[in-house]
């Protein structure tokens, strides 16, 4: 070739354990005019794609994990977004609920999609500024527990930069920065459930991934006194929790996820293009469609069940809350977008069967095969510790009303303690007495799952 021409595509490439690398091919023509013509049908087929983004505003946390979101960003995302031709807003937050206030005041209407930079935290901020100023906008009332939340229209993309990257490491397969920031330029779209805490007619929080009682409650409780340890805090404060070894009585009530069609121990994960999440959220359109005509009044046929006794943690995970410390995660067959959260009871039990059952959470074994753990696969449930039992009324009498009973009171143990506090994604909830509910597939992230095969020859 005399005279050569060429163009560059830049491509995703398959990398080993769920990572995504940006890769480029180059292609050379003998003729101008025949360049021209490939890159004017290359261009036109890209402006087709309406699922990928042209406009983001990015919410950079400086502060989260090791303080590296700014770097993060600046290295290993927005030259891609730069590649792909989209243009971005960015604000840097400076205090907390930054992001989330920041969501409720702009015009969002003129993006397509909001990313964080940060971690989990960084994450929960502005998925409550999206939902809040969704629900505001529809004229929802947040704080009335049976509301029908409507979802919002925008994306969120998670680029990881914080210490855990729970949510990041569950829906993607892995916490690494230039594979979140790919699947956000290729336009992907997760749908994912979020959990409302309500405490007496009052929206607490949202939840996304764990909402732990208990031992993990502890955790964070213990954690938040010692922040100026870093993220050794959460070392030291779950050694300090584990010999403590506090249990706590009080009573959960809760409402099968009938709709579902998988169950907390068949060891499928939820995987990219999931048939359970499809199929579940069907089958709950479907219910809720046989209650709006008045073929059934949903809330009064359901059954509620009952567990009273004394426990070690009450754990909900609306997703598998893997990470690498955990790949298999605290449930590693919940589902992302099924309407329903795993809600795992720990009995009281000895430290040392207490110590294999966190153990398990380290390897392949089954966490859930105890005699003194319990999980069910639910769409609602409340709890009610002892003493707060004794003050507002006998939930546990309550339950009796609404069928399924499941109770059974248990010897006191030696190391009972009044109430712990509820870990809301990290965050602290002082209320014991909640309400939860889980809203099917309510926000929908940058990111397809995580794939079975992530050794696939298939490009995009």
């Amino acid at each position: 070739m005399e005279k050569p021409y060429a163009f560059t595509v830049h491509r995703v490439r398959r990398a080993r354990q769920h990572r995504w690398r940006w890769a480029q091919v180059t292609f050379w023509c003998p003729e101008e005019q025949l360049c021209h013509l490939w890159l004017q049908t290359l261009r036109e087929l890209l402006e087709k794609l309406t699922s990928r983004p042209k406009h983001l505003l990015v919410f950079i946390n400086p502060f989260g994990g090791k303080g590296q979101g700014k770097r993060i960003y600046e290295r290993k995302v927005a030259p891609l977004f730069t590649l792909a031709s989209i243009t971005t807003e960015i604000i840097v937050t400076e205090r907390a609920n930054h992001a989330k206030e920041s969501l409720y005041e702009l015009n969002i209407d003129k993006y397509d999609g909001i990313v964080c930079v940060g971690g989990d935290g960084m994450f929960s901020e502005v998925l409550h500024g999206l939902v809040g100023r969704t629900q505001r906008d529809a004229g929802v009332d947040q704080d009335q527990p049976r509301a029908a939340l409507v979802p919002s229209p925008l994306r969120i993309g998670i680029i990881p930069a914080g210490s855990t990257d729970c949510v990041c490491y569950s829906t993607v397969g892995t916490n690494d920065a230039e594979t979140s920031a790919l699947h956000i330029v290729v336009g992907d779209s997760l749908p994912m459930d979020v959990s409302s805490v309500h405490h007496n007619s009052t929206l607490l929080r949202y939840s996304v991934s764990l909402l732990g009682y208990g031992f993990y409650g502890d955790i964070i409780k213990d954690s938040e006194q010692k922040r100026w340890m870093g993220l050794v805090r959460y070392d030291f404060s779950g050694l300090k929790t584990f010999l403590s070894h506090h249990c706590y009585e009080g009573t959960v009530s809760f409402l099968p996820a009938q709709h579902t069609v998988g169950s907390p121990r068949d060891r499928k994960p939820c995987r990219a293009g999931c048939f359970v999440c499809r199929q579940s959220k069907r089958q709950l359109e479907e219910e809720r469609k046989r209650s709006l005509y008045g073929l059934e009044s949903a809330e009064e046929v359901e059954e509620w069940k009952v567990v009273c006794g004394q426990f070690l943690a009450i754990n909900a995970t609306n997703m598998s809350c893997a990470c690498p410390r955990s790949p298999q995660g605290l449930s590693p067959a919940a589902h992302l977008g099924d309407g329903s959260s795993d809600l795992i009871l720990i009995r009281k039990c000895s430290r040392f069967n207490f110590l294999r059952f966190l153990v398990r959470h380290t390897n392949q074994g089954d966490q859930f095969d105890f005699t003194f753990v319990e999980v069910y696969r639910v769409k609602k449930f409340q709890f009610v510790s002892k003493p707060a039992e004794d003050k507002d009324g006998s939930a546990r009498g309550r339950g009796k009303k609404r069928l399924g009973q499941l109770c059974s009171d248990r010897p006191p143990c030696c190391c009972a303690v009044s109430s712990s506090a509820w870990n809301c994604d990290g965050e602290v909830l002082s209320s014991p007495a909640i309400e939860v509910r889980v809203h099917c597939q309510l926000v929908r992230l940058f990111a397809r799952g995580i794939e079975e095969n992530s050794k696939q020859e298939s490009h995009r």
